[in-house]
C-alpha cells in the first residue's frame, strides 16, 4: 500500500473502491494500529458521501494517480464517443485485467475475481458496478436502468464463467488454495464455489 501523510483538502481515491469516485479529506487524526502510526481520515466522496477511513486498512491514492477512467479512455474524453476502440457493450462486459493477469499468482487473480462478487443488480450496487465498468461519474447519462440491468446480467455470466475456469485451474495445480478460499469467499460466490467443488 502507498504510505503517505494526508492533509485536509487533499483529493484522493480509495483504490479498492473506485466506484466511490474522488474524495476530499475533511478531517485528519493521528492513530495507531498494531504499534504502527497511521491516520484516521474523514473523507467526502463524490458518490457515497462521508466515510471515516483508517490508512492502516485502506489503500488511498492521490486522485491524480488514479483517474476515474477506464484504460479505454484517453485524457478526460468520454470512452463511448471515441471513434475507434471497444464498443460500449464491450466496455461494460469486460472483466478487469487483474482477474486475468498471467504474471500474478493464482491467489492474486482469485482475490481480484472474488472482489467482483460485491456487486448486485440492486439499487446503488448496480450503479457502483456501472461506474467501475464505464469510468463515468454518472452512468445514467449514457444508459437507462433497463440497459444497465441487462448488461449486468450478461457480465455476471462472464464473471461466473471466468471464475469457473480459474477455480478449476487452481484445483488442478494448487488444491490447498481452493480448500482455504471457500470459507473466506463472499457469500454471493459461495454457491458457485460449492458447485465447482463437487466437480472432480
Amino acid at each position: 500500500m502507498v504510505t503517505r501523510q494526508w492533509s485536509s483538502g487533499d483529493r484522493l481515491m480509495h483504490s479498492a473502491r473506485p466506484e466511490w469516485g474522488g474524495g476530499v479529506v475533511t478531517s485528519v487524526q493521528r492513530d495507531s494500529m498494531n504499534g504502527k502510526q497511521c491516520q484516521k481520515l474523514v473523507i467526502r466522496f463524490d458518490r457515497v458521501g462521508v466515510k471515516t477511513i483508517s490508512t492502516a486498512h485502506a489503500d488511498l491514492r492521490p486522485e491524480s494517480d488514479m483517474p476515474l477512467h477506464t484504460p479505454y479512455q484517453q485524457d478526460n474524453a468520454d470512452p463511448f464517443l471515441a471513434p475507434l476502440g471497444p464498443s460500449p457493450k464491450e466496455i461494460m462486459l469486460k472483466i478487469p485485467d487483474a482477474a486475468f493477469d498471467p504474471f500474478s499468482t493464482h491467489k492474486a487473480r482469485l482475490d481480484a475475481t472474488l472482489k467482483l462478487y460485491r456487486f448486485s443488480e440492486q439499487g446503488a450496487s448496480l450503479l457502483d458496478w456501472a461506474v467501475m465498468q464505464s469510468g463515468l461519474r454518472d452512468p445514467m447519462t449514457r444508459f437507462n436502468r433497463h440497459e444497465l440491468e441487462d448488461l449486468f446480467t450478461r457480465w455476471v455470466m462472464l464473471r461466473d464463467e471466468h471464475t469457473k475456469k480459474l477455480v478449476l485451474e487452481i484445483k488442478r495445480t494448487e488444491p490447498g488454495l481452493f480448500a482455504e478460499l471457500g470459507p473466506t469467499a463472499p457469500r454471493s460466490a459461495q454457491q458457485l464455489l460449492r458447485r465447482l467443488d463437487a466437480l472432480r
